[in-house]
């Protein structure tokens, strides 16, 4: 017998009680081959390459919904940072080439489509310059499209010039988007160390060193690891990390078959299965639960960032046993509004900012989806970021900061975003300054570890 009965009844249970689905597939494609010095043809060269490879994205991702039982949640496209495409055209804005991809992602009928990127952990081009300069416009004129830019790595340092453009950035888009359905900073994450296979918005992109088109798969499944949690009250930590660890490998297990799958049908390669633990607003679909359940009166209490490093690890060991290409991000994300758990963790005042960046050490990116004043200045947004892309450049992790300034709003005020980006109360920042550091500028050089060959 392939399966027991015991282990169908466990599947079905996964699907029916528990909120396990398959997050997203990601379709990656290079646009390389896409640049011109005429934007208009390279416009067109985009919108054509992206329409040829991913024409039937939705469709195969609906086809196998259905054949295999398994919910695909979105179906989303990164492709080639379009600084690196757009520099070599004679435009003064990218602005257009954003609604290009806006366009392409209306037409497929996909949900997000991410690229709108510049990676400039060492220094700003033109082009970086540009793009970063059109990212306000962009983000508050098309719906579809998400941004991230890399600041800082473990092998060049953090590169403070960019982390202050990029506090100012996100003032400006807050300020530019304030009347849009959906505030633009929410579709804007700044990077440390960023992956260049990661399918979760808003941070994907595809990476110069990537194939022509891959297929890469973010599964997620916290109800599936809260009920395991649940079999294993009052057991020792280490039985019940032993636990975790293996309801691990079973969700990476039907990631890897609908990633391989997917990849076969629309005749590209299979990339990575990202094994992340992502939250919706949703009850039961928590990680903040999660962190509760193995007995923490409230996420952001003593012990919190002891019980996240645990699940953290056990997740990534249980995926790495699964499927030899694991990869992107991989773990658990603690995102403030698309977190049940974690919005009442900051409504009841168990959890505030500067935990979560202590949290952010151990779990899989860093701050994100948080709300803060609208009159928050640029360097104390840009003083938040430089702490966590230390965090990340030291320990030689992805961390990442998505940080939405709500216009009008202050702290404890209530701000709605809609759909799986949830809603959450403005949370409190530091009313000291760090503006003086902020403008220093310059670089803060690599750790003595990054000088490996």
């Amino acid at each position: 017998m392939l399966f027991t009965p015991v282990e169908i009844q466990e599947t079905v249970n996964m699907f029916l009680r528990h909120k396990l689905d398959v997050r997203c597939i990601t379709m990656g494609i290079s646009l390389l081959d896409c640049a011109d010095s005429d934007s208009k043809k390279a416009n067109q060269r985009i919108y054509d390459k992206i329409m040829r490879k991913a024409g039937n994205l939705v469709k195969v991702g609906q086809d196998i919904e259905k054949e295999l039982g398994v919910p695909i949640i979105n179906k989303r496209i990164s492709v080639t940072p379009i600084a690196l495409v757009a520099g070599a055209s004679e435009a003064k804005s990218y602005v257009e080439y954003c609604k290009t991809l806006d366009k392409c992602a209306h037409e497929l009928g996909i949900n997000f489509i991410g690229g709108f990127s510049a990676l400039v952990q060492k220094g700003i081009t033109p082009a970086d310059r540009i793009l970063i300069d059109s990212i306000p416009e962009a983000l508050a004129t098309t719906e579809f499209v998400c941004s991230s830019v890399n600041v800082g790595s473990t092998k060049s340092g953090i590169n403070m010039d960019a982390v202050k453009l990029m506090g100012e950035t996100i003032k400006k888009t807050s300020e530019a988007s304030a009347h849009c359905a959906v505030n633009g900073c929410s579709k804007l994450v700044v990077f440390c160390n960023a992956p260049e296979d990661n399918p979760f918005m808003a941070g994907a992109f595809h990476g110069p060193g990537e194939a022509d088109s891959v297929i890469n798969v973010g599964v997620s499944g916290p109800g599936v690891i809260l009920a395991a949690v649940r079999e294993y009250k009052g057991r020792p930590i280490n039985e019940l990390a032993e636990g975790i660890k293996k309801m691990a490998f079973k969700i990476t297990r039907l990631g890897q078959l609908v990633g391989t799958e997917a990849a076969n049908r629309l005749g590209v390669n299979f990339g990575i299965l990202d094994l992340s633990l992502a939250p919706t607003p949703a009850v039961g679909d928590s990680v903040a639960r999660i962190l509760e359940e193995i007995g923490l009166e409230g996420a952001g209490c003593p012990g919190t960032t002891a019980a996240l490093a645990m699940l953290t690890d056990m997740v990534k060991k249980g995926g790495v046993m699964a499927s030899t290409s694991v990869g992107g991000l991989s773990g658990a994300f603690i995102p403030v509004s698309e977190d049940e758990g974690m919005i009442n963790a900051v409504k009841q005042g168990s959890i505030c900012l500067e935990k979560l960046e202590a949290m952010t050490t151990v779990c899989s990116v860093g701050l994100d989806m948080i709300a803060i004043p609208g009159d928050t200045p640029a360097t104390t947004i840009s003083g938040i970021m430089a702490d966590e892309f230390a965090i990340g450049m030291v320990n030689n992790k992805t961390t990442a900061v998505r940080l939405i300034p709500a216009p009008g709003k202050k702290a404890g005020d209530w701000i709605e975003f809609g759909g799986l980006l949830g809603g959450c109360p403005v949370m409190p920042v530091s009313k000291f300054s760090c503006a003086d550091f902020i403008n220093r500028g310059g670089r803060i050089p690599a750790p003595i570890h990054s000088f490996r060959n």
